[in-house]
C-alpha cells in the first residue's frame, strides 16, 4: 500500500497546521502534528505550515500530440502540468490529425494513463477536421474509451449558428459540455492585436472586442433554448462579462474560463513588437484586465484555465504577423493567480481552490477531482509554498518549447509537491 504522510500542512491555507496521511489513494487521516504514527516505509513530505489545497485541474491544455511532438507531447506536458500543480488536464482537439473521431481521442487517453502523471482528458472536435462544416462524431467519442466530456474547435469558433445549435442539442444528450472558441471570424479577418489606441499608433490591425462579445451573447441564447451546457473559452472583454452576467441571471447553464495570462498581461506589451506577446485572444487593455479579475473573484467568471500553447522557435522568433499565437501557462498559472488574486486580497487560499480545482471538476463533471480535503476523499493534491518566490526562466521549464511571456520575472507561490490519488508525481520541481 503506497502511504505519504504529510506533515504540518494548513488545509486550504486556513487554521493550525495538522497531519495529513495518505494510503490506498485516499485521504486516510487528519490529525494534529505528531499524533499520527509514520507508517513503515511511509513517504513523508514536511509542510511546515505550507498551504494544502485539492490538485488542480486544466480544462484547456494544448498537448500537440499527436502531429507536433515537435513542440510538446504528452509526456512533456504532464510533467508541466504536475510540476505546476495539477493533477487533471483538457487536451484540445488541434492535433494532427484532429481529435474529431474515438481512434485519436482514445490515443490520447490511453497515452496520458501510460504516463500516469496526471489524468489526461481528450477534448473532442465539435466538427469535422475543425472546418466548421458538420459535425464530429460526437456520439462515438462520448462512448469511447477515452469518455470524452468536452467538445470545442478551440483555436476555431463554431462560427455557424445552425451547426452550434445542433452540437448544444446533441450534447446535451450526452451529458457534455460544448466549450466555445468565441471570435466572429468576419469580424477578426487580418487582426493581430486588441482594437484601440495603441493598435492604431503601432500599426496593428485591430481585433474588435465585439468579434468575442457578439459570438458569447449569441451562443448564450442558443444554449438557453436547447437546455445545453456552454462554456466560454478564454473570455477577455468587459462587454463578455457583461453578457455572461445578463446570461446567469436568466438562468443559461454557461461557465468560463480566463487565462492567467489575461489577468496580467496588457496591450501595453505590443509597443516591443515581441511575438512572445502574441495570443488569440489578444492581449487587452488593463480596464479589461482589472474586469477579468473581479469577474472571477464574484464568480461571474468561473474558472483559470492555462491555454497553454507551446510552440516552435521558429514559430514565434519571426516578424509579428507570421507568428503563431500564444503561451505557455501550465507551471507558471498558480504564480500568477497569486500574483494577481492573492496578493491583492481578491481570492484567498480557498479562494484558489474553487477557481483552480472545484469549479473545473464540476463542469468537466470529474467526480475524483476537486474534492474537499476530507477523509476518504481522493488524495488529487497540492503544496504549495505561499511565501516563495521563483524566476522564470522559459528553458528551464518542462515544456518542450519555451515560448513564455514571463521571461526573468519574479513570480510568487512555488508547488512543493504534487499527488495524484496518492502517488508523488511531483516534488521539490522535480517529476517523481
Amino acid at each position: 500500500m503506497n502511504e505519504v504522510l504529510i506533515r504540518g500542512a494548513r488545509l486550504y491555507g486556513e487554521g493550525e497546521p495538522v497531519d495529513v496521511l495518505v494510503a490506498d489513494g485516499v485521504i486516510a487521516g487528519i490529525g494534529a502534528p505528531g499524533v499520527a504514527t509514520v507508517p513503515e516505509g511511509a513517504e513523508v513530505i514536511e509542510a511546515a505550515g505550507q498551504v494544502l489545497l485539492p490538485g488542480f485541474v486544466d480544462l484547456h491544455t494544448h498537448l500537440r500530440e499527436p502531429g507536433r511532438e515537435d513542440t510538446e507531447t504528452i509526456e512533456t506536458g504532464s510533467s508541466a502540468a504536475a510540476l505546476g500543480g495539477y493533477t487533471a488536464v483538457f487536451a484540445m482537439a488541434n492535433t494532427d490529425p484532429v481529435a474529431d473521431n474515438a481512434v485519436v481521442v482514445e490515443h490520447v487517453w490511453r497515452r496520458g494513463r501510460e504516463i500516469g502523471l496526471v489524468d489526461v482528458h481528450p477534448v473532442g472536435a465539435v466538427t469535422a477536421g475543425l472546418a466548421g462544416e458538420r459535425l464530429a462524431e460526437l456520439g462515438t467519442m462520448a462512448k469511447s474509451a477515452a469518455g470524452v466530456r468536452m467538445f470545442s474547435d478551440d483555436g476555431h469558433c463554431v462560427a455557424d449558428p445552425l451547426i452550434m445549435r445542433r452540437a448544444l442539442e446533441y450534447s446535451t444528450a450526452l451529458g457534455t459540455v460544448v466549450a466555445q472558441h468565441a471570435e466572429e471570424p468576419r469580424l477578426t479577418v487580418g487582426a493581430q492585436a486588441h482594437e484601440g489606441e495603441r493598435a492604431s499608433r503601432l500599426g496593428y490591425t485591430g481585433w474588435p472586442s465585439s468579434a468575442e462579445e457578439s459570438i458569447v451573447a449569441r451562443d448564450c441564447v442558443l444554449a438557453r433554448h436547447a437546455g445545453a451546457r456552454l462554456h466560454v473559452c478564454h473570455v477577455s472583454t468587459t462587454g463578455t462579462v457583461d453578457v455572461l452576467a445578463w446570461a446567469k441571471g436568466l438562468g443559461v447553464d454557461v461557465s468560463a474560463e480566463v487565462t492567467p495570462h489575461h489577468l496580467l498581461l496588457t496591450d501595453e506589451r505590443l509597443a516591443t513588437y515581441d511575438p512572445i506577446n502574441k495570443v488569440n485572444p489578444p492581449l487587452r487593455t488593463e480596464a479589461d484586465a482589472e474586469r477579468m479579475r473581479q469577474a472571477l473573484a464574484d464568480g461571474v467568471v468561473d474558472c483559470v484555465a492555462t491555454d497553454h500553447a507551446p510552440h516552435a522557435v521558429q514559430d514565434k522568433d519571426c516578424e509579428w504577423a507570421a507568428a503563431r499565437p500564444g503561451m505557455l501557462g501550465l507551471q507558471t498559472a498558480l504564480s500568477i493567480v497569486a500574483e494577481t488574486m492573492v496578493r491583492p486580497g481578491l481570492l484567498d487560499w480557498r479562494g484558489v481552490a474553487r477557481v483552480m480545482s472545484e469549479r473545473p471538476a464540476e463542469i468537466a463533471g470529474l467526480p475524483d477531482q476537486g474534492r474537499p480535503l476530507a477523509e476518504g476523499e481522493p488524495a488529487n493534491l497540492v503544496l504549495i509554498d505561499p511565501d516563495a518566490e521563483w524566476t522564470v526562466h522559459g528553458a528551464e521549464l518542462a515544456s518542450l518549447a519555451g515560448n513564455t511571456p514571463y521571461e526573468g520575472m519574479r513570480l510568487p507561490a512555488v508547488v512543493s509537491a504534487t499527488l495524484l490519488r496518492g502517488r508523488i508525481t511531483a516534488r521539490e520541481g522535480k517529476i517523481g
